[in-house]
């Protein structure tokens, strides 16, 4: 346990920071869970609308630096060539 202030402090910073970042990715795992429920069902309409959130959520945890940029991309065009091999 830290004795100085601002040690203490960023120790209650970082554990905030850290649970608000958990609850992005069990946001994140969900709605790819979602999105590969809907592909396995060979539902298109709902595959799609589960892709675009799916996007949405990749990119958003790109911006907040909980996933690289390179590992996103790949997700992503991953999703990308499920739904189109669905056509």
């Amino acid at each position: 346990m830290p004795n100085i202030k601002s040690a203490k402090k960023r120790v209650k910073v970082t554990e905030a920071k850290a649970l608000r970042n958990q609850i992005f990715k069990t946001q994140m795992r969900t709605i790819i869970k979602k999105y590969d429920a809907a592909i396995a069902a060979g539902d298109r309409e709902m595959a799609t609308a589960a892709y675009k959130v799916a996007v949405k959520k990749i990119d958003q945890a790109v911006t907040r630096g909980i996933l690289h940029k390179n590992n996103a991309a790949h997700k992503k065009s991953s999703f990308t060539k499920k739904l189109n091999a669905m056509a």
